[in-house]
């Protein structure tokens, strides 16, 4: 007999693997510490960009938000794609891709002599992390199986989004006593290279892994669903992952908005571009340092108490940041504080009732099509706080992205069915 969490090798002479997070812990770790540095590459743009549109190229809120609009149409559009491309190619071949695509990024930023040059950065960005990221975060689900997917997505958005925290910090502080360009930006030369170093030196593929867990799982089998079936599915069809995208969408709309928004809204009620980094990496780290217990939360109690909770958490963190405005550093620390903390939930859980939702087969293209919704809400909370500062102000943004990540968490409470009800003992898949 096979032990438990193991599988027998098929007669072609595939590898005999082991699911599950002890067996593969030296590979989790190492995809942890890769994605570390793609939440980095991202960092680079949460302090200061905002910054140097306003400051040194005397941009309005409109044209400002651009960047991060290219960046999410851009990232949304290869998520879809990434997980379309890993019917045909490797997992380990799209991340070396991205973060070969990745490597420009950060000169573009640090000494581009124009917007045009940030915005072209951030479309190669937006292609960087679609690939970078959606293969951590689909070669961690290979490895885990079925029982702990919470923690796996945990581990995975922890390492990330820590990595947006550290470098957000340490850009104010280098914008502080160098400028805003180009010595901040130029943290990221060192994490592309660090990020593909050890994506081609070090890191296995998963593939295999995957088809361990299809073998023994108890739902559908044969050949994989039409791409444009399941991007119906998860955007529609199905009312749980439909559920799921919304929220995602929204989770990302409301910190798109944040980034574009807050910054210029911070510095305009006096605050220092020290400040500034403090409240733009207090978030993250908040979000960071929660998913690790979170995704276990998931696995314990199931995905939907974690989603509707955190998504109305976050909008209380939205409605700190627009009633406490007059006090901008204690208001930016605590609406903060609780958008990290109710992103910490919302995030791992999420991807993770995606996955419970889906067969193994069919599963990255899945989340592929999730994380085109999760993305694009970047782009849209992006223009929505570029339209709304333009036309009313940087306060009314906010409140604009209060009510909608409230009404998020409603309709996830209304319409998701539970994925995962009895902990550990593995949801039923759909067929």
């Amino acid at each position: 007999m096979t032990q438990p969490g193991r599988t027998r090798p098929p007669a072609t002479g595939e590898p005999d693997v082991r699911l599950g997070l002890r067996a593969n812990l030296a590979q989790f770790i190492l995809l942890a510490v890769v994605n570390f540095f793609v939440g980095g590459m991202v960092g680079l743009e949460r302090t200061v960009t905002p910054l140097v549109g306003s400051e040194q190229f005397r941009l309005g809120a409109i044209a400002i938000s651009a960047f991060v609009v290219v960046f999410g149409l851009t990232k949304a559009i290869t998520n879809a794609v990434g997980g379309a491309l890993t019917a045909r190619y490797t997992r380990k071949s799209i991340l070396v891709v991205g973060w070969l695509i990745g490597l420009p990024v950060p000169f573009m930023l640090a000494w581009g002599p124009s917007w045009a040059w940030v915005i072209a950065a951030n479309v190669l960005l937006g292609v960087n992390q679609g690939l970078t990221w959606s293969m951590t975060v689909n070669m961690k689900i290979d490895l885990i199986g079925p029982g702990r997917r919470g923690v796996a997505l945990g581990i995975n958005e922890t390492a990330g989004y820590l990595g947006v925290a550290v470098t957000a910090l340490a850009t104010g502080y280098l914008a502080t006593a160098f400028g805003l360009r180009p010595a901040p930006e130029l943290l990221g030369a060192g994490y592309a290279a660090a990020g593909l170093a050890l994506s081609v030196v070090a890191v296995r593929d998963t593939a295999a892994w995957a088809r361990a867990e299809a073998r023994q799982h108890p739902g559908q089998a044969g050949p994989q669903p039409p791409f444009r079936e399941i991007a119906w599915r998860v955007s529609w069809t199905d009312r749980t992952l439909a559920a799921a995208s919304q929220a995602g969408l929204v989770n990302n709309l409301n910190d798109g908005l944040v980034w574009v928004v807050l910054p210029v809204l911070l510095v305009a009620h006096g605050v220092s571009v020290t400040g500034v980094g403090y409240i733009k990496a207090l978030y993250p780290f908040m979000w960071a340092a929660g998913m690790i217990a979170t995704g276990h939360l998931a696995d314990r109690i199931g995905r939907k108490l974690p989603i509707v909770s955190g998504m109305l958490i976050q909008a209380a963190g939205l409605a700190v940041i627009t009633t406490g405005i007059s006090h901008a550093l204690p208001a930016g620390l605590a609406g903060a504080f609780l958008l990290g903390t109710g992103t910490a939930l919302v995030y791992p859980s999420l991807l993770a009732a995606v996955s419970d939702a889906t067969h193994p087969s069919w599963r990255a293209g899945a989340l592929g099509i999730y994380r085109f919704w999760r993305d694009a809400g970047y782009a849209i909370g992006a223009l929505i706080g570029g339209i709304t500062a333009a036309l009313a102000s940087l306060d009314a943004a906010i409140l604009v992205a209060t009510i909608l990540t409230a009404a998020s968490g409603l309709l996830a409470w209304a319409v998701m069915d539970e994925t995962h009800p009895e902990p550990h003992a593995g949801p039923a898949p759909r067929p």
